[in-house]
């Protein structure tokens, strides 16, 4: 497996609706292998890779991250900013960060008021992230020279390895484009035309997806993104969610979707069969391109498959590189099984 691409893709910088950061990487990824590539006024970006047959496969896997938008520029040169996605708070304290400018890329720190010169009722407080600025170390006028509102911020860090796993920012979901590439690597014959759709805006509301699959209209929607493992000191085993190395995660539920229980059923058989490491995912809270995929037509059956992550949402996210490589397995495996038909569901349990 590729895991070196995996870095490149993390390692790109791309808030939602500013994914021009990555799209040539994908680009240049996608045409490597094949793919017929298109790119629609939204960003998203598709690779077709035609089969025998006449039913559609999409993939879907976001390449957009949680960042920022600068907000506002004080007189001393300190700018403010919106959340891009959703952040905890509290992961923010003391991040280095880039902002990116028309002229360039500048370093930045996240800063707030030192605990040292907080009052009672300060300390008490739950940080938000409007307590947040963020410091150049530049003179004001340098950085009313270079920043402009509405220029993106993004998290600054690497991946990197941590014993059996990879760590860094941005997994979710360079995972889903990095899982989908190289799948379609392994594929050979295959019966269902596969778009392998790269999409923007997922961390804002499901936009790309929704509008891919409007254009693509496809027979089964296959979201490929990131789940949450809670198996972590402190945590009870039935809140686990999933498991770090527990293998790829066969979804069941989401606060978006419900998966088709057809095409759970026939991922569950091919992982067995091909002896790939996998675990059953529901999800509680939070949604995937697959919430948008199932709002186009009651003709698309929806499923997906998942990597368990911990710390989502932070600049350390951590995954295991087996679980990495069974979710590449699988997803090739059901792509050159499936016929993408026969998911309509009838009164049998």
């Amino acid at each position: 497996m590729d895991f070196k691409l995996l870095k490149k893709l993390c390692e790109c910088h791309a808030v939602s609706g500013r994914e021009e950061g990555i799209r040539k990487l994908i680009r240049d990824e996608f045409e490597k292998i094949g793919l017929d590539v298109s790119v629609d006024a939204m960003g998203n970006m598709t690779g077709l890779k035609k089969g025998t047959g006449k039913k559609k496969v999409m993939l879907a896997g976001h390449m957009d991250e949680i960042g920022f938008i600068v907000s506002h520029i004080d007189k001393e040169g300190f700018l403010r900013f919106q959340p891009c996605g959703g952040f905890d708070a509290r992961t923010l304290m003391s991040q280095r960060v880039y902002v990116h400018t028309a002229k360039k890329r500048l370093l930045g720190v996240m800063g707030t008021k030192p605990v040292h010169v907080l009052k009672d009722e300060e300390r008490k407080k739950v940080l938000d992230v409007t307590d947040y600025f963020i410091d150049l170390g530049l003179p004001a006028k340098e950085v009313e020279k270079l920043v402009e509102v509405g220029d993106p911020v993004t998290m600054a860090r690497e991946l990197d390895e941590l014993g059996d796993c990879l760590t860094g920012k941005s997994i979710d979901n360079r995972f889903g484009v990095w899982v989908m590439i190289e799948a379609l690597k392994l594929v050979k014959r295959h019966s269902v035309n596969i778009y392998a759709v790269a999409t923007t805006q997922e961390e804002v509301g499901i936009r790309g997806a929704l509008a891919s699959a409007r254009d693509i209209h496809p027979d089964v929607g296959i979201a490929l993104d990131v789940t949450i493992a809670v198996d972590i000191p402190g945590t009870p085993a039935q809140d686990h969610i999933t498991k770090v190395g527990g293998g790829a995660c066969i979804k069941i539920l989401d606060g978006s979707m419900i998966s088709n229980p057809k095409i759970v059923r026939e991922m569950k058989s091919i992982a067995t069969k091909r002896k790939i490491p996998w675990q059953y995912e529901i999800l509680p809270r939070g949604g995937t391109d697959g919430g948008a995929m199932r709002m186009v037509t009651g003709g698309c059956a929806v499923g997906a498959i998942s990597i368990t992550l911990r710390y989502v949402h932070s600049t350390v996210e951590t995954v295991s590189k087996s679980d990495l490589e069974a979710c590449v397995r699988l997803l090739a495996a059901y792509l050159e099984s499936t016929t993408g038909s026969g998911y309509e569901l009838d009164d049998k349990l």
